[in-house]
């Protein structure tokens, strides 16, 4: 053990995995433990990292007491809260995936337990940090675009298998999402380049034509229509059944100078979009990039292009420099609720 790194815990071995690789990259961390419900996926994260027995759990109250400084945690869903708030209880900073929590009173709960604790945390919503968002970024940033005053985000990925077992019917956990419940991919780009958050949320969509059985989490479509605080409007539409190939998603915004969009073709290899400024000539093909040209293949390791390399490196250096994390507990509630609220 390295006295000058970061302990880094696991806890879910598929998305613990893919940010493992990205935390083991890092000059600041190393991943001291992991834990699973699953001993034959254990085993293999185990071997992958080249840990001990004894740095390998199958119950999380036993990993988050291990000795840590960092929790990831890449669990479904239902469990983040209760598994953030006993990391953070524990002295643990927590990287937590989407979204915050499936509940508004448990999102509270993690933002009093992060201004108690006077812990990191921070949510991985990895879609921030697209290349070709960051670039927008720049953009907006400049003023060329003016002021922003409308959105739209669509994010379609069929997923039926990961809501009911295809080979046993078992229901599995993502059979209770509501669609547009997992809205942070949407809805935290969109507010992050506008720089602002939403005040009111409304949504439309509960049919349940092609999956039966199932539950809430194939209801066809879902579209939510948002309100901010800086008086924009936003439109977010969801499904997770819908029958499209490739996945897309996809941003549109529009400002009082021009507009901006991505491409509606494959959702993580990147697009051709269009960029239009008043003064500049007419509208241009731009590529809508998920990956850092400048970065080594090494960064591409999260899964979603280099996505994952920027986010660890923002939480780390957070933790380093004892200032807020680009995506707080406040900001991931902000990206959170409305999806909650709308469904509601």
């Amino acid at each position: 053990m390295d006295v000058n790194k970061l302990r880094v815990g696991l806890v879910g071995v598929g998305r613990g995995t893919a940010y493992g690789f990205q935390f083991r990259n890092h000059a600041r961390t190393e991943v001291s433990a992991i834990c699973d419900v699953n001993p034959e996926v254990l085993e293999q994260m185990r071997a992958t990292f080249g840990l001990k027995s004894s740095q390998a759990f199958r119950n999380y109250d036993d990993f988050v007491g291990a000795d840590l400084d960092i929790v990831f945690l890449g669990t479904p869903m239902p469990f983040h809260a209760e598994q953030a708030i006993k990391a953070m209880e524990d002295g643990k900073h927590v990287l937590s995936e989407l979204t915050m929590a499936t509940t508004v009173e448990d999102c509270e709960r993690i933002v009093r337990t992060v201004k108690r604790t006077g812990l990191k945390y921070m949510m991985a919503e990895n879609y921030y940090y697209f290349h070709f968002m960051r670039e927008w970024k720049k953009i907006i940033g400049e003023g060329r675009l003016g002021r922003l005053f409308y959105a739209e985000a669509e994010y379609v990925h069929e997923i039926r298998y990961l809501l009911r077992d295809p080979q046993t019917g078992k229901l599995l956990w993502r059979a209770n999402r509501p669609p547009i419940h997992y809205c942070a991919h949407s809805l935290g780009p969109l507010l992050m380049l506008m720089d602002d958050r939403i005040v009111k949320a409304t949504a439309s969509g509960k049919a349940i034509t092609m999956v039966k059985d199932v539950g809430i989490g194939a209801i066809d479509i879902q579209v939510g229509l948002f309100e901010t605080k800086k008086g924009a409007i936003i439109k977010m539409l969801r499904s997770q059944v819908a029958p499209r190939e490739p996945a897309v998603v996809y941003y549109s915004i529009y400002g009082t100078k021009g507009c901006v969009e991505n491409g509606r073709s494959a959702a993580w290899e990147g697009s051709k979009g269009m960029l239009y400024i008043e003064g500049e000539g007419k509208a241009r093909e731009i590529d809508c990039e998920i990956s850092d040209p400048n970065l080594p293949d090494e960064a591409k390791k999260g899964g979603h292009g280099t996505s994952e390399y920027h986010v660890i490196r923002d939480f780390i250096d957070a933790i380093d420099n004892d200032v807020e994390p680009p995506i707080n507990a406040v900001r991931a509630a902000d990206i959170t609720l409305p999806g909650l609220i709308a469904h509601e």
